[in-house]
């Protein structure tokens, strides 16, 4: 039996908490948003955001133990909060250009921390898919550490973008370093999650037939084609460069659809696509 159905059978908050992507949201929100003069609002958002999903989940799940993300989000948004408010203009402004490269390292600590202390924090999202005798399976197990490993690594290669961007290019708003390569990474971990446990259910049980490739690299191939436009709008690369990027997502767009209307339909029903977590 799923924990999860013992106390919030079929609510849609209780799927929505279930999902490791909705617990990195607050980060999400405060790494793509942060910037100069936008630490404010930034910290702003992600401190309420991450309060109300700590609020949510002790709603949903009551009795059961506090997420890392649930606590980490709070804590670290709160102090950031606090330090924002009490800062001099110069540490204000300091807030503005690294803030960024701070909560993307803390995750990358939080991530590969938890894997260290053998409990990958998507690990603690799992259990609430699955009965407590799947727990310490290993198809299980594997699948958390991957999917946590990918986290982390999505937010050290924005830390290294923002970084690059403030360290080295003197440029804390430069599109590529700010935007592009830091939603990219985080748009592949979130296909990435959604993808990897399907094809590890595929090899080790035979639950059906392999995860097509196309299901990962869908969402990039929709990322590509606005990245280009909107590098050809700011000239923030080579008009060659932008134009190329438009085409190679439009090559895959059609490539993926055209292998969707040649591959049969499973019959699955939609609303099923939300286990893919589970091992049953």
């Amino acid at each position: 039996m799923n924990p999860a159905s013992r106390t919030a059978p079929g609510g849609r908050l209780a799927a929505a908490l279930e999902s490791p992507i909705v617990g990195l949201s607050p980060w999400i929100v405060f790494s793509v948003l942060v910037g100069p003069g936008r630490f404010g609002l930034a910290v702003g958002l992600a401190l309420a955001l991450a309060v109300v999903l700590f609020c949510a989940g002790r709603m949903v799940y009551r009795g059961t133990s506090l997420k890392i993300l649930e606590v980490a989000g709070v804590v670290s948004f709160a102090v950031l909060a606090t330090v924002g408010v009490a800062a001099s203009p110069g540490t204000y402004r300091w807030l503005d250009t690294y803030a960024g490269e701070i909560s993307n390292l803390t995750l990358v600590v939080i991530a590969f921390g938890s894997m260290a202390v053998r409990v990958p924090f998507t690990m603690q999202y799992g259990r609430e898919r699955v009965g407590p005798e799947y727990w310490k399976s290993p198809e299980f197990l594997h699948i958390n550490y991957v999917i946590t490993g990918v986290w982390g690594t999505a937010f050290l290669v924005a830390a290294l973008a923002g970084g690059f961007g403030d360290l080295v290019l003197h440029n804390p708003d430069n599109l590529w370093t700010t935007w592009i390569i830091q939603i990219a990474a985080m748009v592949t971990a979130m296909s990435f999650t959604e993808w990897y446990p399907q094809v590890v259910r595929a090899r080790t049980r035979g639950a059906g037939p392999p995860a097509p490739v196309r299901n990962l690299l869908t969402p990039l191939a929709g990322l590509i084609i606005p990245v280009g436009v909107v590098s050809l709008i700011f000239d923030a690369a080579a008009s060659w460069f932008s134009v190329g990027l438009i085409l190679i997502g439009v090559i895959m767009a059609r490539a993926i659809n055209k292998d969707v209307e040649m591959t049969p339909s499973s019959g699955e029903h939609p609303r099923r696509k939300r286990s893919n977590w589970r091992l049953r």
